[in-house]
């Protein structure tokens, strides 16, 4: 059975207690949610890892962060460094998007190193061995497709990117829009390159069926994507991405009938004003599947800080419903992420989580600042680092001013405000 059929049957299970333990909710909660489809719990029955975790309605704000080898930076050393960063630093998942080096040997290294759930884009391996094979990756073949998604999921692998809503009908509505940036989706703009020029439907659409009986049979959760996401804030909510939310809205009806998981792919870049009513709108056309957004973007225009840029967008989108934000690193639209920009990447995606948990009334998301308050207000410094999402930065910091416990730090010295206020207060009980 898959956890969505164990839940639905309303049995227990050692990895919803796992999970609950985690969690501000009750067992009871979380099966409720799981059988409707409102939480995932990406775990394929080929794994067996010892940090599960769920997302979706009433769970804490979730993050992901991307990894895998390019073509011009083939190495599984380098990738295994950057897991360990992004586990270290608090990512809650992790993608291999992996298109160089040996795509396989470095998957299966990473997924035994991995102890969270792992996702992957079966896609990306299908194009790299169709070049590798010298076949233009127009001439793909469909069971090569399949066989690799077949491949990854006996490999153990957790949550799969499936575009599956770009149909050739959204191609249509893409000719007939006015976007500035097209398609930035890799694996959307594979599929759409591969379908113009076969004039054939997307075979992921097509053979939705195919692809639901082996997620089903490993317990895979599709993360369905979005090829159509906006790649930059002008061509954010238009006809095109809404087209294929729709198409998403019917395939997660579909896979769920056949008691599979789902969460929803979403944009993207988008103005801060229009993130609100976005996930409002996903919510409602995707059932109350979780949502799963990149960022989203809130300007185009500070490459070296898009993980700032996404970080805004991340906490608007999660604070209005999203469950699970992919990071986005400093080195975004510029290069291949190093093991610093990972870092960077993963806490302030945590940073946008926990912003949005303390609106979404997560209990032990208030506790925690409330704690930071306290220890601040009594200048324990100790508890501060403790309590800080990056303690060895903020240890860094703090051991620069040259002060130690119950001291003043050099930004206000004697000058200290909360130095201050003691002083006052105890000259009232005097």
């Amino acid at each position: 059975m898959t956890l969505r059929e164990v839940a639905i049957k309303n049995e227990k299970n050692k990895i919803f207690d796992a999970i609950c333990s985690y969690e501000d909710i009750s067992l009871e909660e979380l099966i409720k949610n799981l059988s409707k489809g409102y939480v995932v719990i990406p775990h394929n029955k080929n794994s067996n890892l010892k940090r599960p975790y769920a997302v979706g309605k009433g769970l804490k704000t979730k993050i992901n962060a991307n990894i895998g080898s390019s073509k011009g930076l083939p190495s599984l050393e380098n990738e295994l460094k950057k897991l360990k960063i992004a586990l270290e630093n608090g990512a809650h998942a992790i993608m291999d998007l992996s298109t160089g080096g040996d795509i396989n040997e470095i998957r299966k290294a990473i997924r035994e190193n991995c102890d969270v759930p792992l996702g992957t884009v079966p896609i990306y391996q299908v194009a790299v061995e169709s070049v590798e094979k010298k076949i233009d990756i127009i001439n793909m073949s469909v069971d090569h497709m399949f066989e690799t998604i077949l491949q990854q999921a006996e490999e153990g692998i957790d949550f799969m990117t499936i575009h599956a809503g770009l149909t050739l009908e959204s191609v249509k509505r893409l000719k007939n829009s006015k976007r500035i940036m097209g398609v930035v989706s890799r694996g959307g703009s594979l599929l759409l390159n591969w379908m113009t020029y076969n004039n054939k439907e997307n075979p992921f659409y097509e053979h939705f069926d195919r692809l639901l009986d082996i997620a089903r049979e490993h317990d895979v959760t599709l993360s369905l994507g979005d090829g159509l996401r906006p790649g930059c804030i002008e061509d954010a909510s238009d006809a095109a991405q809404f087209h294929e939310l729709i198409i998403l809205g019917e395939l997660t009806l579909r896979a769920w009938d056949k008691d599979v998981q789902v969460m929803i792919e979403g944009p993207g870049h988008m103005p801060m004003d229009q993130i609100p009513a976005n996930m409002i709108l996903q919510k409602k056309l995707c059932h109350g599947a979780p949502f799963y957004v990149l960022g989203p973007l809130v300007t185009d225009i500070a490459p070296g800080y898009d993980h700032i840029t996404s970080a805004i967008g991340g906490a608007i989108a999660a604070a209005n419903g999203a469950d699970f934000l992919c990071y986005v690193t400093p080195a975004e639209h510029l290069k291949l992420p190093s093991e610093d920009d990972v870092k960077e990447g993963v806490i302030a995606a945590r940073i946008a989580a926990h912003a949005a948990d303390i609106v979404k009334g997560i209990p032990s998301a208030r506790e925690k600042d409330k704690k930071m308050s306290e220890a601040r207000h009594n200048l324990n410094w100790q508890e501060q680092v403790t309590l800080s999402i990056d303690p060895i930065k903020a240890s860094l910091y703090h051991h620069e001013s040259g002060k130690f416990e119950g001291e003043t730090c050099t930004m206000c010295g004697e000058y200290c405000a909360i130095k201050h206020y003691k002083n006052a207060m105890q000259n009232q009980l005097n």
